[in-house]
């Protein structure tokens, strides 16, 4: 009898043992937070994202500043040499007129934001008529040299001021050839 009781005790109490066993073990997570995590991890997601769109968009706008500055510092050193002279009574350029006009054509190229002016100038000897035409012709030797090294027709224009503009007056040879002249004036 004694056996059949604890026998019988054993039997109600492995139920009960296995249903607390069973009730003790961990579920995995639920619908609910399932869905919270994947939203968590969505915001996490687009956080990143933002972060690096920031981060591209910041760099750029760098790289932008820093072209800027390096355009504008071949720019001040350009206009630093901007005159081209022509021997009297001609349009033809000179070596030292190319060399100079190859880096203004250097920059306008890789430029082609920037325009520039081309005035062509005379000394006073000669009629106005004649120095206005010569002034144009000098302007286009310069235009035709920059179209030939690649710079865009859109971004030139030629205007002859002739003996109208002078840069030096007086009536010596040298008051003469600074007035001979070519002159980039950037816009």
């Amino acid at each position: 009898m004694q056996l059949n009781k604890v026998f019988k005790g054993l039997l109600i109490a492995l139920p009960v043992v296995t249903m607390m066993a069973c009730s003790t073990t961990p579920k995995g997570p639920t619908e609910a937070e399932i869905k919270e995590q994947a939203e968590v991890q969505r915001q996490q997601d687009a956080e990143a994202a933002a972060a690096a769109e920031a981060k591209a968009l910041a760099d750029a706008r760098d790289a932008e500043e820093m072209k800027n500055r390096e355009m504008r510092r071949q720019l001040e050193s350009l206009q630093q040499d901007q005159v081209v002279y022509f021997d009297f009574d001609t349009a033809n350029l000179s070596s030292s007129a190319m060399s100079t006009l190859s880096a203004h054509a250097d920059f306008l190229s890789k430029n082609p934001s920037q325009s520039i002016v081309i005035e062509g100038h005379c000394d006073r000897r000669g009629t106005p008529e004649y120095n206005i035409a010569l002034g144009e012709r000098r302007g286009k030797s310069v235009e035709t040299y920059l179209l030939n090294s690649g710079v865009s027709s859109s971004q030139i224009s030629v205007v002859s001021y002739g003996e109208e503009k002078p840069a030096a007056n007086g009536s010596s040879e040298s008051a003469f050839q600074q007035n001979r002249r070519g002159v980039l004036v950037y816009q």
